[in-house]
């Protein structure tokens, strides 16, 4: 992970991407009233693969030519998109938005012990190795050891969300071994292509052929795929450039406030306080893990000259 000095733009930039990615956990909740979670989430990927290749194209930028980029965007898309919007597309309609939002934290979390596993040069130290065990129990709290041993769907409903944050970290890995090099827009283009070509043959199958009736649907389908997702992606990279991946994880506490308050303020959903403790522990767990914090604390009690 690395770290940079952030400028008053890029933490514009990130508010702004924790405020989109915050209120696309209340517009699936508002989406999946009427459709169905595996047609949501093929309406999700299907219009934001449309925009992003548009601009790809209206970019000049060049197209991967061999089928071995174009196989590890499928996964990519496996990993990134199908199986992480499909797992907590179905876990949301048994727990509130801001729970999902709160175990979805856990991404970064995962995401470096994913790559402690799996990259040579991502080994645990024992700083991270605190940051990582501290995230766990944070996800471990939110949950709840009684959810946990009841098993019924509401557990079972978090466990779907948690499996989404594990993807989404493999994604990662994924996309470092095997797509190094490739323009980030031609990335989200390409992997949201592989999940298209996934999810819609699935939504037909699964559901049949499915037009929302409500405009409130249209609304929440148009924001999520074009703002959350199609427009999200290129801002994500916006910020990764101006500000590091290591600033960056701080997106992933600043979108759970922003659902909390959407969910409970249109919805009328309360949160345990475990959930909240657990949330603690997770904000704890990525503090260490990102180390400054630490940093300046060591500093401070080394006396001076």
């Amino acid at each position: 992970m690395t770290s940079r000095d952030m400028t008053l733009r890029a933490w514009a930039e990130m508010g702004l991407l924790a405020l989109i990615w915050g209120a696309s956990f209340l517009s699936i909740r508002v989406a999946l009233d009427e459709l169905p979670f595996v047609t949501l989430v093929a309406w999700r990927v299907a219009p934001a693969a449309l925009v992003l290749w548009a601009l790809v194209l209206i970019r000049g930028l060049s197209l991967p030519r061999t089928p071995r980029v174009w196989a590890a965007l499928l996964v990519m898309g496996l990993l990134n998109n199908v199986i992480p919007f499909s797992l907590m597309a179905w876990g949301q309609q048994f727990i509130e938005t801001g729970l999902t939002a709160i175990l979805n934290a856990g991404t970064a979390i995962f995401g470096v012990a994913a790559a402690a596993i799996f990259l040579a040069d991502e080994r645990l130290t024992p700083r991270r190795t605190i940051g990582v065990a501290l995230g766990f129990l944070g996800v471990a709290t939110a949950i709840g050891l009684r959810e946990l041993l009841a098993l019924d769907l509401r557990s079972l409903a978090q466990l779907a969300v948690v499996g989404g944050t594990v993807s989404y970290a493999l994604a990662g890995v994924w996309a470092r071994k095997q797509l190094a090099g490739l323009a980030p827009q031609v990335q989200a283009a390409g992997m949201l292509t592989g999940s298209t070509l996934v999810m819609v043959p699935a939504a037909l199958l699964i559901d049949g052929p499915a037009l929302p009736a409500l405009p409130a649907t249209w609304a929440a389908i148009g924001y999520v795929s074009i703002v959350a997702t199609a427009l999200a992606y290129l801002l994500y990279f916006r910020v990764l450039a101006m500000a590091g991946s290591g600033n960056l994880m701080l997106v992933t506490l600043l979108v759970a406030p922003v659902a909390i308050l959407l969910g409970a303020g249109l919805r009328g959903e309360t949160l345990a306080p475990s959930v909240y403790a657990g949330f603690a522990l997770l904000a704890l767990g990525l503090a260490v893990l990102d180390g400054r914090i630490l940093h300046r604390l060591r500093g401070r009690a080394t006396p001076g000259p």
